[in-house]
């Protein structure tokens, strides 16, 4: 698996990602993630792709990003991250999160942590994060519609 920062020659890769409803409760579809990050470029969508298939998606979203978060400086938000309905099962997510600290020490050399909010009800998630690294320092704050679990990786 490698990952990739998104680029236009991705788009049938990107339009073809396909998201149960129920994973849609927790993240979003990447062709929207990419939308909003073609109008703010803070927002860098990622691709992990293995044997040319996009697998795992996510957003990285620095500067004003994490803000919504914390006052810390030199954090990056990990956001939308989500895994193709047909590929789930299969440790993608986990080998993306594991390469993703090299990932982002190589591309935002400024970034000292990431950072990401997760819904305090997708256990399944808060289980992979903690496996590859990410510690739940008890902070929680409230969406618009649930509560959420703050976790961060120093790097």
């Amino acid at each position: 698996m490698k990952l990739y920062k998104y680029e236009e020659k991705f788009d049938e890769l990107v339009d073809n990602y396909y998201l149960t409803e129920s994973q849609l409760r927790f993240t979003a579809k990447p062709k929207y993630c990419v939308a909003l990050a073609k109008a703010d470029k803070d927002r860098h969508c990622i691709l992990a792709l293995e044997n040319e298939q996009l697998v795992t998606f996510f957003v990285l979203h620095d500067k004003e990003g994490p803000k919504i978060y914390t006052d810390k400086p030199n954090v990056i938000l990990l956001r939308a991250f989500s895994t193709d309905y047909n590929h789930q099962g299969k440790g993608y997510a986990k080998q993306a999160l594991l390469l993703l600290p090299d990932f982002v020490k190589k591309n935002f050399p400024h970034i000292t942590e990431i950072l990401l909010a997760v819904n305090v009800t997708n256990e399944v998630a808060q289980s992979v994060y903690k496996t590859t690294g990410y510690v739940d320092e008890g902070i929680r704050k409230q969406d618009s519609t649930s509560e959420l679990v703050i976790m961060s990786y120093c790097l």
